[in-house]
């Protein structure tokens, strides 16, 4: 009972207290001023119809009182392309909203662009504007809006156990090409069908929303055609600053076996922040193409750079770096790469088996029986290095004729070394000096890669990804040293 009494008495000092205590007053002066957080809210460029990210702008009382904020709006009131959420509330206006003494309020702002005629990026602004005590205080809003051409799946197929939803954008024995004055948004495959093409001229900007990307179905084929000025570029949709280095955005570039005569070519492309860059396979024939690479960079795909299940590729020139699990990843198949940097330094993930390169003439099918296919791969003048104390392993059975020559190669191996089969000329676990674990340029005289390469696969590729001139005395990899 003495408890019991002493928990009522207190209770009633507490709520005798309370009673008492003097709330902050709301102050009419016409001297306080709220502040912000920022003077303008900046939108990266957002394609139109679709909404932006959410911005976050917050509203400051600096001031020992509350204060009565008589109105919040848009200037361009419900014509406006933003809109604004404040204490969960959707509107274009609001009005009596208190900010306490000492505290803040927080306005989320969006916006969705409607599309008109131009091709190139165009300005839409508004201002945000609060009347506080007679007081009026703006903040600009601005962004970017970019007209695109949407392509947004409407139809479904299932390979194996996975759906993928698509939209055909070259039909069987269509050609359809796509030019740079308008960029490409993909939501779900852009699908080639069999015996349709589609070109993809240079310049040209493709965007892929989460879980979409471009799908050339058995006998199609794709042709990407980039120059080194004009470049084409696949990346996801998200354009914020943020995303610049964000992997897994988007899917894949899966191609399928293809017909003779009829190779998939990507030149002079950049292929970032996706799942898999690359993704052939043959699998519902024995593919009768080829993938044929030069000049291109394949980076930051949070599964694999290049996935290859019985499939030629050739790739010269070329870029493969910081993917989750492996930068070129490769069953069965016939491969040849030509003064190709292969680097993984990932570290978007605590992944601890990533690295650079894994072939195989064997694997395991879904009832755990191991399976084989024959391998064939020539690498020459090429470097394959990263954060690993072994950056390339393999798995081969005798059951499968199998064959790898690395010749004029920097490796990064524990593994391997330059008195086994399969090495020829080759230099094991020296520091190449990147630039960064991002940019793999040379950056040192002491590089052992400089003049290294073999002047026969130099002279047969006599400019780097750069364009710079390596005949004479090539170095290994992508990129000529040059003093900066």
């Amino acid at each position: 009972m003495k408890r019991r009494q002493l928990i009522i008495i207190l209770s009633a000092f507490l709520l005798v207290g309370y009673s008492c205590r003097k709330e902050n007053q709301v102050n009419p002066d016409s001297s306080l001023k709220l502040s912000f957080s920022a003077d303008t809210v900046l939108f990266d460029t957002v394609f139109t119809s679709l909404g932006s990210a959410t911005h976050q702008l917050k509203v400051y009382n600096t001031h020992g009182d509350d204060l009565k904020v008589s109105s919040v709006r848009l200037s361009g009131g419900e014509a406006s392309p933003f809109r604004i959420n404040l204490d969960g509330e959707t509107a274009t206006e609001f009005y009596d909203k208190i900010v306490p003494a000492n505290d803040s309020l927080y306005a989320f702002l969006r916006v969705t662009i409607n599309p008109n005629d131009l091709n190139t990026p165009f300005v839409v602004e508004d201002e945000l504007e609060f009347v506080t005590n007679g007081n009026t205080q703006t903040v600009k809003l601005l962004a970017w809006g970019q007209n695109a051409n949407y392509i947004v799946a409407d139809k479904v197929v299932i390979l194996g156990e996975t759906p993928y939803h698509y939209h055909i954008v070259a039909d069987s024995l269509e050609t359809t090409v796509w030019t740079s004055e308008r960029p490409y948004v993909i939501y779900g495959y852009a699908l080639i069908n069999s015996y349709g093409t589609l070109k993809i001229e240079a310049g040209t900007h493709i965007y892929c929303h989460q879980g979409g990307g471009i799908l050339s179905w058995s006998d199609g084929q794709l042709v990407i055609d980039g120059t080194a000025d004009e470049p084409v570029v696949v990346q996801g949709d998200r354009l914020e600053a943020y995303y610049n280095d964000t992997p897994g955005q988007w899917e894949q570039i899966l191609m399928m076996d293809g017909r003779a005569g009829a190779d998939h070519r990507i030149s002079h492309a950049i292929i970032r922040n996706g799942t898999i860059g690359l993704n052939c396979q043959s699998a519902l024939k024995v593919t009768e193409c080829a993938l044929r690479i030069d000049n291109t960079i394949v980076e930051n795909q949070s599964g694999y750079g290049l996935f290859s299940i019985l499939y030629a590729v050739e790739a010269k020139n070329f870029v493969i770096a910081n993917c989750g699990y492996a930068n070129f990843w490769a069953f069965g198949g016939d491969y040849r790469f030509v003064h190709g940097t292969i680097a993984n330094y990932w570290s978007a993930t605590e992944h601890s088996d990533n690295i650079a390169m894994q072939i195989a003439n064997q694997a395991l099918d879904s009832h755990e029986e191991l399976y084989y296919y024959p391998f064939h791969m020539e690498m020459d003048n090429c470097i394959v290095y990263g954060k690993q104390k072994n950056e390339m392993t393999t798995s081969f059975g005798a059951e499968a004729d199998s064959t790898f020559v690395l010749d004029h190669c920097l490796v990064k191996s524990e593994k391997f070394n330059g008195d086994m089969a399969g090495f020829s000329h080759c230099l094991f676990n020296l520091e190449p000096y990147f630039v960064s674990t991002k940019d793999f340029h040379i950056d040192s005289i002491a590089s052992p890669v400089i003049g290294t390469g073999n002047p026969l696969f130099g002279n047969e590729l006599p400019y780097d990804l750069d364009g710079v001139s390596r005949i004479g005395a090539p170095d290994m990899g992508a990129y000529q040293f040059y003093p900066r």
